[in-house]
């Protein structure tokens, strides 16, 4: 992120700030609050701290109830769509930790069968000794009939 960016994630907005950019009562955001809707920070003092994320929450919020639902299906709506945020992220850090495995270990993966016929990875270039305990079977030729 570049330094100049805010954080959207960061709780920055005091109720009163955050109650006017969202155009909503602060009463209104401290019921939201208790109702588990749109869940602020918090600072040492217990004094509440909005983020971006949430502002643009208490606008949606507030488009939803405009339209008729009910607050309980708004809730859930909220909870899914920080739950899709969450795992957005875990698959972003996982993208970057495979990027960064294949940018440490480049070429070819090589994998060769454990004596307990578990995959065991090889480095690239390293030649597997061979064992008796191997068999390969291949198949007979047909034997011609016995006369």
């Amino acid at each position: 992120m570049d330094e100049n960016e805010i954080d959207d994630e960061a709780p920055v907005f005091a109720i009163a700030t955050a109650a006017e950019l969202a155009g909503m009562h602060p009463q209104t955001l401290r019921q939201y609050d208790r109702l588990g809707l749109v869940v602020p920070g918090r600072t040492k003092g217990g004094s509440r701290r909005y983020s971006v994320r949430h502002i643009e929450q208490l606008r949606e919020v507030s488009r939803l109830s405009a339209d008729g639902m009910s607050l309980p299906a708004i809730a859930r709506i909220i909870e899914l769509e920080n739950r899709v945020r969450e795992l957005h992220g875990r698959v972003r850090d996982l993208e970057n930790a495979m990027r960064a495995e294949l940018e440490r270990r480049p070429g070819a993966r090589v994998f060769a069968a454990g004596p307990s016929g578990s995959v065991v990875p090889l480095r690239s270039g390293t030649r597997v000794r061979r064992s008796t305990e191997i068999v390969v079977w291949r198949p007979r030729r047909e034997l011609p009939p016995a006369d």
